[in-house]
């Protein structure tokens, strides 16, 4: 897929987030990389495992004191995902997905609750 074709998939993934929730994003940017780099992966702990996204930054809910700091950074990784889906609206769900596990983790929510939230959203 072209990357102008997936940043769109992006847009339409933030897009498709509640919008009581957009206004609510706070120093936060969304950006799209090929690969996570061996930093990220590394501090993960991921060894061969696939990343689609990533949120790196202070959640809301822990921002005491909080000012003068860099944004927040959420990373959606291209070519993880076409490495696992092939058809476009196969792609399409899995970045729109990506993207609200990400956002949730902006708003403090950790793996567990992201992932107890997905279910409930299927």
């Amino acid at each position: 897929m072209e990357y102008e074709e997936f940043e769109q998939l992006v847009k339409e993934g933030i897009n498709a987030i509640d919008k009581k929730f957009l206004q609510k994003l706070k120093n936060v940017e969304i950006v799209i990389e090929d690969n996570p780099t061996p930093f990220q992966l590394e501090k993960l702990r991921m060894r061969g495992a696939l990343l689609f996204g990533l949120y790196e930054g202070i959640p809301q809910t822990k921002r005491e004191g909080y000012g003068q700091v860099l944004p927040d950074k959420i990373t959606i990784f291209k070519n993880q995902i076409e490495q696992v889906y092939f058809r476009p609206e196969d792609i399409k769900k899995a970045v729109k997905d990506t993207v609200w596990h990400e956002i949730a983790h902006h708003f403090g929510m950790d793996e567990h609750q992201v992932r107890v939230a997905e279910k409930k959203r299927s």
